[in-house]
Protein backbone atom coordinates (compact mmCIF):
# COMPACT_ATOMS: atom_id res chain seq x y z
CA UNK A 1 0.00 0.00 0.00
CA UNK A 2 1.06 3.33 -0.74
CA UNK A 3 -0.06 6.68 0.03
CA UNK A 4 -0.70 9.61 -2.06
CA UNK A 5 1.86 11.57 -0.22
CA UNK A 6 4.71 9.02 -0.63
CA UNK A 7 4.11 7.48 -4.12
CA UNK A 8 6.38 9.23 -5.67
CA UNK A 9 9.24 8.75 -2.79
CA UNK A 10 8.12 4.89 -2.64
CA UNK A 11 8.65 5.06 -7.11
CA UNK A 12 11.98 5.82 -6.43
CA UNK A 13 12.84 3.74 -3.98
CA UNK A 14 11.62 0.99 -6.68
CA UNK A 15 13.90 2.26 -8.84
CA UNK A 16 16.91 2.24 -6.66
CA UNK A 17 16.19 -1.49 -6.14
CA UNK A 18 16.04 -1.89 -10.14
CA UNK A 19 19.49 -0.42 -10.61
CA UNK A 20 21.12 -2.41 -7.99
CA UNK A 21 19.69 -5.42 -8.85
CA UNK A 22 20.40 -4.48 -12.50
CA UNK A 23 24.32 -4.01 -11.39
CA UNK A 24 24.40 -7.76 -9.30
CA UNK A 25 23.88 -6.74 -6.37
CA UNK A 26 22.12 -8.96 -4.01
CA UNK A 27 18.84 -6.84 -3.22
CA UNK A 28 17.28 -9.13 0.41
CA UNK A 29 19.61 -10.70 2.77
CA UNK A 30 17.95 -13.00 5.21
CA UNK A 31 18.03 -12.13 8.95
CA UNK A 32 17.78 -15.71 10.35
CA UNK A 33 19.69 -19.24 9.21
CA UNK A 34 18.56 -22.10 7.20
CA UNK A 35 18.25 -24.21 10.32
CA UNK A 36 16.15 -21.45 12.01
CA UNK A 37 14.25 -20.95 9.51
CA UNK A 38 13.46 -24.95 8.68
CA UNK A 39 12.12 -25.18 12.30
CA UNK A 40 10.14 -21.83 11.85
CA UNK A 41 8.30 -20.83 9.13
CA UNK A 42 7.75 -17.49 9.84
CA UNK A 43 11.31 -16.54 10.45
CA UNK A 44 11.87 -16.95 6.43
CA UNK A 45 10.26 -13.58 5.96
CA UNK A 46 12.17 -11.83 8.19
CA UNK A 47 14.68 -10.03 5.26
CA UNK A 48 16.80 -7.03 4.81
CA UNK A 49 16.37 -5.14 1.95
CA UNK A 50 20.04 -3.74 0.80
CA UNK A 51 20.86 -0.01 -0.87
CA UNK A 52 24.66 -0.32 -0.55
CA UNK A 53 26.02 3.50 -0.96
CA UNK A 54 28.35 4.74 -3.88
CA UNK A 55 31.38 4.45 -1.73
CA UNK A 56 32.21 2.38 1.76
CA UNK A 57 33.73 2.85 5.05
CA UNK A 58 30.83 4.79 6.22
CA UNK A 59 27.90 4.90 8.57
CA UNK A 60 24.40 3.04 7.92
CA UNK A 61 21.21 3.72 8.62
CA UNK A 62 18.36 0.70 9.49
CA UNK A 63 14.87 1.45 8.71
CA UNK A 64 12.20 0.03 10.81
CA UNK A 65 8.75 0.81 9.16
CA UNK A 66 5.19 0.76 10.34
CA UNK A 67 2.99 -2.29 9.72
CA UNK A 68 -0.34 -2.84 8.74
CA UNK A 69 -2.29 -5.64 10.11
CA UNK A 70 -0.01 -8.44 8.29
CA UNK A 71 2.18 -6.74 6.41
CA UNK A 72 5.14 -3.87 6.80
CA UNK A 73 5.48 -1.15 4.82
CA UNK A 74 9.04 -1.58 3.62
CA UNK A 75 8.41 -0.01 0.39
CA UNK A 76 6.13 2.99 0.75
CA UNK A 77 8.25 4.34 3.90
CA UNK A 78 11.45 1.75 4.11
CA UNK A 79 11.48 2.26 0.52
CA UNK A 80 11.18 6.13 0.72
CA UNK A 81 13.86 6.69 3.33
CA UNK A 82 16.45 4.36 1.69
CA UNK A 83 16.25 6.59 -1.74
CA UNK A 84 16.64 9.57 0.06
CA UNK A 85 19.58 8.52 2.48
CA UNK A 86 21.10 6.69 -0.34
CA UNK A 87 21.09 10.16 -1.75
CA UNK A 88 22.78 11.69 0.93
CA UNK A 89 26.00 8.72 0.63
CA UNK A 90 24.90 6.26 3.20
CA UNK A 91 24.00 2.85 2.87
CA UNK A 92 20.77 1.71 4.09
CA UNK A 93 18.95 -1.50 5.38
CA UNK A 94 15.28 -1.74 5.48
CA UNK A 95 13.82 -4.52 7.98
CA UNK A 96 10.67 -6.52 7.00
CA UNK A 97 9.92 -7.94 10.50
CA UNK A 98 7.20 -10.40 11.90
CA UNK A 99 3.94 -8.64 12.51
CA UNK A 100 0.21 -9.61 13.79
CA UNK A 101 0.08 -12.95 14.62
CA UNK A 102 3.07 -13.69 13.64
CA UNK A 103 4.82 -11.62 16.04
CA UNK A 104 4.36 -13.26 19.42
CA UNK A 105 6.59 -13.81 22.36
CA UNK A 106 8.34 -10.14 20.85
CA UNK A 107 8.82 -11.55 17.86
CA UNK A 108 9.01 -7.76 16.43
CA UNK A 109 11.59 -6.80 18.53
CA UNK A 110 14.01 -9.84 18.27
CA UNK A 111 14.01 -9.33 14.50
CA UNK A 112 15.46 -5.70 14.89
CA UNK A 113 18.34 -7.54 17.09
CA UNK A 114 19.36 -10.49 14.74
CA UNK A 115 19.22 -7.71 11.73
CA UNK A 116 21.58 -5.77 13.51
CA UNK A 117 23.46 -8.74 14.57
CA UNK A 118 23.29 -9.55 11.10
CA UNK A 119 24.90 -5.99 9.97
CA UNK A 120 27.59 -5.96 12.64
CA UNK A 121 29.01 -9.20 12.09
CA UNK A 122 29.10 -8.71 7.89
CA UNK A 123 30.09 -4.96 8.50
CA UNK A 124 32.92 -5.09 6.17
CA UNK A 125 30.98 -7.18 3.99
CA UNK A 126 28.81 -4.50 3.49
CA UNK A 127 31.41 -1.55 3.94
CA UNK A 128 29.84 0.20 6.85
CA UNK A 129 30.88 0.84 10.21
CA UNK A 130 29.90 -0.92 12.58
CA UNK A 131 29.38 2.02 15.41
CA UNK A 132 27.02 5.06 15.47
CA UNK A 133 24.56 3.63 12.79
CA UNK A 134 20.79 5.50 12.96
CA UNK A 135 17.54 3.76 13.13
CA UNK A 136 14.87 5.51 11.14
CA UNK A 137 11.45 4.24 12.13
CA UNK A 138 8.24 4.60 11.20
CA UNK A 139 4.58 4.91 13.48
CA UNK A 140 4.63 1.44 14.95
CA UNK A 141 8.36 0.82 14.02
CA UNK A 142 9.05 3.53 16.20
CA UNK A 143 7.72 2.12 19.43
CA UNK A 144 9.60 -1.10 18.61
CA UNK A 145 13.00 0.93 17.69
CA UNK A 146 12.34 3.10 20.81
CA UNK A 147 12.48 -0.44 23.06
CA UNK A 148 15.39 -1.39 21.05
CA UNK A 149 17.56 1.57 21.95
CA UNK A 150 16.95 0.80 25.42
CA UNK A 151 20.20 -0.92 27.03
CA UNK A 152 18.37 -3.90 28.77
CA UNK A 153 15.59 -5.26 26.28
CA UNK A 154 17.68 -3.75 23.12
CA UNK A 155 20.81 -3.30 21.87
CA UNK A 156 22.66 -4.83 25.42
CA UNK A 157 20.20 -7.76 25.27
CA UNK A 158 21.59 -8.76 21.62
CA UNK A 159 25.22 -7.80 22.16
CA UNK A 160 25.54 -4.73 19.49
CA UNK A 161 26.59 -1.25 19.59
CA UNK A 162 24.12 1.07 20.87
CA UNK A 163 22.30 3.28 18.10
CA UNK A 164 24.05 6.41 17.31
CA UNK A 165 20.74 7.95 16.96
CA UNK A 166 17.05 7.36 16.63
CA UNK A 167 15.11 9.24 14.18
CA UNK A 168 11.16 8.65 14.12
CA UNK A 169 8.42 10.14 12.18
CA UNK A 170 4.81 10.10 13.66
CA UNK A 171 5.99 7.58 16.00
CA UNK A 172 3.65 5.33 18.09
CA UNK A 173 5.12 5.63 21.52
CA UNK A 174 2.61 4.05 23.63
CA UNK A 175 -0.33 1.37 22.96
CA UNK A 176 -2.14 1.87 25.88
CA UNK A 177 -5.44 1.67 24.00
CA UNK A 178 -4.79 -1.16 22.23
CA UNK A 179 -2.30 -3.24 24.50
CA UNK A 180 -5.28 -5.92 25.50
CA UNK A 181 -6.30 -6.41 22.24
CA UNK A 182 -2.70 -7.15 21.24
CA UNK A 183 -2.25 -9.89 24.23
CA UNK A 184 -5.65 -11.72 23.11
CA UNK A 185 -4.61 -11.66 19.40
CA UNK A 186 -0.66 -12.52 19.86
CA UNK A 187 -0.17 -13.77 23.11
CA UNK A 188 -3.22 -15.62 24.80
CA UNK A 189 -2.18 -17.15 27.90
CA UNK A 190 0.72 -16.10 28.19
CA UNK A 191 1.90 -13.46 31.32
CA UNK A 192 4.98 -12.53 30.46
CA UNK A 193 6.78 -8.93 29.17
CA UNK A 194 5.65 -8.19 25.74
CA UNK A 195 6.99 -5.29 23.54
CA UNK A 196 3.27 -3.67 23.00
CA UNK A 197 3.02 -3.39 26.97
CA UNK A 198 5.90 -0.63 27.25
CA UNK A 199 5.15 2.88 26.41
CA UNK A 200 9.29 4.04 24.71
CA UNK A 201 8.98 6.95 27.44
CA UNK A 202 9.02 4.44 30.21
CA UNK A 203 12.22 2.70 29.02
CA UNK A 204 14.17 6.10 28.59
CA UNK A 205 17.43 6.30 30.39
CA UNK A 206 20.41 8.61 31.10
CA UNK A 207 21.92 6.89 28.18
CA UNK A 208 19.20 6.18 25.69
CA UNK A 209 20.22 7.23 22.47
CA UNK A 210 19.82 10.74 21.23
CA UNK A 211 16.46 11.39 19.40
CA UNK A 212 15.16 13.18 16.65
CA UNK A 213 10.98 13.23 16.26
CA UNK A 214 8.19 14.42 14.84
CA UNK A 215 4.62 14.41 14.56
CA UNK A 216 1.35 16.38 13.31
CA UNK A 217 -1.32 17.14 16.29
CA UNK A 218 -3.94 16.48 13.48
CA UNK A 219 -2.69 13.24 13.33
CA UNK A 220 -5.60 10.67 13.45
CA UNK A 221 -3.81 7.09 14.58
CA UNK A 222 -1.91 9.52 17.70
CA UNK A 223 -5.28 10.92 18.78
CA UNK A 224 -6.97 7.52 18.76
CA UNK A 225 -4.18 6.20 20.70
CA UNK A 226 -4.34 8.92 23.08
CA UNK A 227 -1.89 11.93 21.96
CA UNK A 228 -0.75 12.69 25.26
CA UNK A 229 0.70 9.92 25.93
CA UNK A 230 2.75 9.69 22.89
CA UNK A 231 4.88 12.03 21.25
CA UNK A 232 4.51 14.74 24.50
CA UNK A 233 5.15 11.80 27.29
CA UNK A 234 8.52 11.37 25.10
CA UNK A 235 9.75 14.68 24.37
CA UNK A 236 9.46 14.98 29.04
CA UNK A 237 11.12 11.41 29.77
CA UNK A 238 13.64 12.58 27.33
CA UNK A 239 14.44 15.99 28.93
CA UNK A 240 14.48 14.20 32.55
CA UNK A 241 17.19 12.44 31.60
CA UNK A 242 18.98 15.17 29.65
CA UNK A 243 18.80 13.21 26.44
CA UNK A 244 19.69 15.13 23.24
CA UNK A 245 17.01 15.42 21.40
CA UNK A 246 14.95 17.33 18.89
CA UNK A 247 11.06 17.36 18.64
CA UNK A 248 8.77 19.21 15.58
CA UNK A 249 4.98 19.14 15.94
CA UNK A 250 3.26 19.95 12.88
CA UNK A 251 0.10 21.37 13.09
CA UNK A 252 -1.36 19.53 9.85
CA UNK A 253 0.49 16.13 9.57
CA UNK A 254 -1.26 13.25 9.00
CA UNK A 255 -0.13 9.41 9.95
CA UNK A 256 1.65 7.41 7.58
CA UNK A 257 2.73 9.85 5.02
CA UNK A 258 6.29 8.76 4.69
CA UNK A 259 9.21 11.41 3.61
CA UNK A 260 5.85 13.86 3.81
CA UNK A 261 6.31 15.21 0.13
CA UNK A 262 4.35 18.77 -0.44
CA UNK A 263 3.23 18.40 3.14
CA UNK A 264 4.39 20.78 6.38
CA UNK A 265 6.85 17.66 6.83
CA UNK A 266 8.47 17.96 3.50
CA UNK A 267 12.37 17.78 4.16
CA UNK A 268 12.32 16.61 7.65
CA UNK A 269 14.83 13.40 6.75
CA UNK A 270 17.17 15.82 5.65
CA UNK A 271 17.18 17.80 9.12
CA UNK A 272 17.09 14.33 11.07
CA UNK A 273 20.25 13.28 9.21
CA UNK A 274 21.97 16.43 10.23
CA UNK A 275 20.94 15.64 13.87
CA UNK A 276 22.53 12.43 13.71
CA UNK A 277 25.86 13.59 12.31
CA UNK A 278 25.90 16.15 14.84
CA UNK A 279 25.81 13.92 17.53
CA UNK A 280 27.83 11.31 16.11
CA UNK A 281 30.63 13.38 14.89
Amino acid sequence: YVSYAAAEDAAEGMNLVIENYNKGVQITWQVYTPEEIAENSSLGMVQLFYYPAEGSGGRYAIVVPGNGSTITSEMEEGGSAASQLHAMGYTVFVLRYRSFLDATDNAPLDDIGRAVQFITQNAERFGVQAEGYAITAFSSGGQLAGLFCNEEIGWGRYSVPKPGALLMAYPVINFNEIKLLYHVLMDPGECGWRFYCSSVADVVTDDYPPVYFWYGRDDLTLNLLCWPLQGPTLSKALAAHGVPYKEVVYDHAAHGISLGRGTAADGWLDEAAAFWEEQTK
